[in-house]
């Protein structure tokens, strides 16, 4: 199977057709004008200076509460090894991101996984948890057109959360890189915007919004915690990447970044229109709930079809799909996420079908 054959629902990137290549070649060449000895230097543990204040800006903070980090994905794992120990609960979303299961099991972490529903995580049952008695060190929610399911927490949930999270006293961590590719319905407040009684600890990045290759994201959180987890960063590296930061940082100033997401919520908000419109018309016993933003699409079908087998059968006929199983603790297992965001809107009709050819084939 060629590259050119290959259809790929697999992984959450955005096709280069939609990254701001020009945008970002002018941004370097900014940065290293405007302030070469920063670019080139170690820097700090609290990432590009300039850069974290920009964030701090974005999201009406003190710039002592931000940490930018290489990606995202290691503003998780700082968090995580600074609360979680061996034995401690953390509350999970049912399905979610596979590489915080896989991060937080190996730090031993108890893991309570709570269904989501097409308003979010049920807080309902939450709060059964804890009144049984588990008494988590953190809850980890993907608030915005969650990984993988699609689904938005609702504004009353959101504020029930932060509820919860006072009374029982854990910490919430809003992991948040969707947040602003939606191309439907009304942006939410952040949990961050709405925390009184500093509960939450908000994550997001610029992998979504510029591309996956700067490896920029960052932390929002109490000053106090973020100093710890500072000192922490400066053992492990010193200080994470200058030149990628000092890029990001020009590409937001100028309001490029504003462009590429207006670029990439149009993109993909079509390439989710046709790949629901494709489901309906190829798998009609298909489940799912269309995202309002975000890359991804969450996929349920009939008992009689097993992910462990349609996967495979999917790959022999030429299209990459990850299995639901992948992102739970225990079920999945007729469940898929589909991944629209590198996928033009030219094959995604043809995946769709080559898919519905596989579900056939495990079926018979």
């Amino acid at each position: 199977m060629t590259a050119e054959q290959l259809i790929s629902f697999a992984r959450g990137a955005p096709s280069l057709d939609i990254v701001d290549v020009e945008g970002l070649k002018a941004a370097a060449v900014r940065a290293f004008e405007a302030d070469p000895a920063g670019v080139t230097a170690y820097g700090t543990s609290v990432g590009y200076v300039p850069l974290r204040k920009w964030i701090a800006e974005k999201h009406g903070v003190d710039a002592n509460q931000v940490l930018v980090t290489n990606g995202s994905l290691q503003a998780d794992a700082f968090l995580f090894g600074h609360l979680v120990r061996p034995g401690d609960a953390v509350v999970v979303e049912r399905p979610t991101y596979d590489r915080t299961l896989l991060n937080l099991q190996q730090m031993g972490g108890e893991l309570h996984g709570i269904s989501v529903q097409p308003d979010g995580l049920d807080t309902a049952e939450l709060r059964k948890l804890l009144e049984s008695g588990v008494r988590p060190r953190l809850a980890h929610v993907i608030p915005n057109y969650q990984n993988p399911a699609g689904m938005t927490l609702s504004l009353e949930k959101r504020r029930e959360l932060l509820d919860l999270a006072a009374e029982y006293e854990f910490t919430i961590f809003e992991d948040d890189p969707y947040a602003d590719i939606r191309f439907r319905g009304d942006a939410l407040p952040s949990m961050l915007s709405l925390d009184t009684r500093n509960v939450v600890v908000h994550a997001s990045s610029f992998t979504k919004t510029v591309c996956p290759g700067v490896r920029v994201g960052y932390l929002v959180g109490p000053a106090d915690l973020i100093a710890d987890i500072a000192k922490n960063a400066t053992s492990l590296y010193i200080s994470p990447g200058m030149v990628s930061q000092a890029i990001v940082h020009q590409f937001c100033v100028s309001g490029d970044i504003d462009r590429s997401i207006d670029t990439v919520r149009a993109a993909l908000g079509e390439r989710a229109q046709v790949l629901a419109d494709s489901l309906r018309r190829h798998l009609p016993e298909a489940r799912f709930v269309e995202p309002d933003g975000g890359y991804f699409l969450w996929v349920e079908f009939p008992d009689d079809v097993l992910v462990d087998r349609l996967a495979p059968a999917a790959a022999e006929r030429g299209v990459a799909v990850v299995k639901g199983s992948d992102f739970m603790l225990d079920g999945g297992r007729h469940a898929l996420r589909l991944a629209f965001s590198a996928v033009t809107t030219d094959r995604i009709d043809e995946g769709v079908r080559r898919l519905a050819e596989a579900v056939e084939a495990v079926r018979r």
